[in-house]
């Protein structure tokens, strides 16, 4: 019987040492503390941003949540980021993603100060993971990595496939895969054979944003499965692809109209000896190393 990674167990575990750690800078003066920029009224951002400083507030870190309208410029928006690195009682910047068409997104992410970039996603962060080098790592790469750390699944000297090259998760989550002695192997939408790859996989992650892209063909038996994958699938044909007999997924379907399945097949699952589930697994983890992400900015910066 597969092991279930429990996501929500583990971003529990990792707010509380958050919580602790907030504790323990409080009693030297210290607040970290998040900027989180909004912009326009996109009501899925809206929800995961209200979430992100809804947790700060548990947690006991400063949060300022900032909505410019969806109207603003990229000069606009520069102004802002310049504004919110000079800040000192900011130590994270977050900037809500996607933004309007008219705003030049990569452009914007460049110009947040590398030591207050909790995404992870400027490229002096990026060329520090790469490097080994301290540096704050994209969120969800680093829940993957927690995930297989506290379930005690070993990763060094393990043959690890990463399904996906994207720089927000594919490539990250390979560097860390590398930096914890794995063998890894990078797959994409052009990878030949790419069963033949991914059932060497003694862990394997899928992050290619495709529903049930890895189906079980595709899985060695035994590997861990690592699923990172959201994909809202709407139409009966792919719910009984997934989940026919499902009755739980159904009664959720018929009311909603919809329901979340990852980037691999469900039925692959039952081949691996551990997976996270879709949702209950990596994504639980985002929101819970984006807090320990500004954590550990304020740390850093104040050479703690």
């Amino acid at each position: 019987m597969p092991r279930v990674l429990d996501g929500a167990a583990i971003a529990t575990a990792i707010k509380q040492e958050v919580a602790d750690e907030v504790k323990k800078l409080a009693a030297q003066g210290i607040r970290p503390g998040l900027a989180a920029v909004l912009v326009g009224h996109e009501p899925a951002s809206e929800i995961y941003v209200r979430s992100k400083v809804q947790t700060c507030a548990e947690l006991g870190l400063f949060s300022d949540l900032i909505t410019p309208p969806d109207t603003v410029t990229t000069e606009e928006m520069f102004d802002l980021v310049n504004s919110l690195n000079t800040r000192d009682d900011i130590d994270g910047i977050l900037i809500q993603l996607p933004l309007p068409a008219q705003v030049d997104a990569k452009f914007l992410l460049d110009s947040v100060l590398p030591e207050k970039d909790v995404d992870g996603f400027h490229p002096v962060n990026a060329g520090r993971l790469q490097a080994g080098r301290p540096a704050l790592a994209p969120c969800t790469p680093a829940g993957v990595i927690q995930i297989l750390r506290r379930s005690q699944i070993p990763i060094a000297g393990k043959h690890a496939v990463v399904v996906g090259r994207s720089d927000i998760v594919g490539k990250p989550v390979a560097m860390l895969l590398l930096h914890e002695n794995a063998t890894v192997t990078i797959c994409h939408s052009k990878t030949q054979n790419l069963g033949e790859v991914t059932r060497q996989a003694d862990i394997l992650v899928a992050a290619i944003g495709r529903p049930g892209f890895i189906m079980p063909e595709m899985v060695k038996p035994g590997a861990t499965l690592i699923d990172v994958g959201i994909n809202r699938i709407s139409t009966r044909e792919q719910f009984d692809r997934f989940f026919k007999g499902n009755e739980k997924r159904e009664a959720a379907f018929l009311k909603r109209g919809s329901v979340i399945v990852g980037d691999i097949d469900p039925a692959a699952f039952e081949l691996s000896s551990a997976y996270t589930p879709v949702p209950g697994g990596v994504g639980l983890l985002t929101i819970a190393m984006l807090m320990s992400n500004t954590v550990r900015a304020a740390k850093m910066r104040r050479g703690i």
